[in-house]
């Protein structure tokens, strides 16, 4: 697999952003905000199919994530999260 970044879906977003200890604070339209005890500001993700490129670099920068270290991580991220599904279908 390649080390370079691509989009991805907002379910597998989701998931790898839990997995480095953001929770899912609410919703605003179609947009998922995540917080975190350390972040200045919370990470935004619209709920596309694929989420750019660009966005997941932003949100990596606000988490002060390397993308090495994301590669690594969205790989064992699952690709959706059954316990959202009813409330984002």
């Amino acid at each position: 697999m390649s080390n370079k970044i691509i989009a991805v879906s907002w379910r597998k977003l989701h998931q790898y952003f839990l997995s480095v200890g953001c929770r899912l604070s609410r919703t605003k339209g179609d947009h998922l905000i995540y917080e975190r005890k350390d972040l200045l500001r919370p990470v935004v993700i619209p709920k596309d199919r694929e989420i750019p490129v660009f966005i997941i670099k932003n949100n990596l920068r606000i988490l002060g994530i390397s993308h090495e270290e994301y590669i690594r991580g969205i790989k064992k991220a699952p690709a959706k999260d059954e316990s959202i599904k009813g409330s984002f279908s």
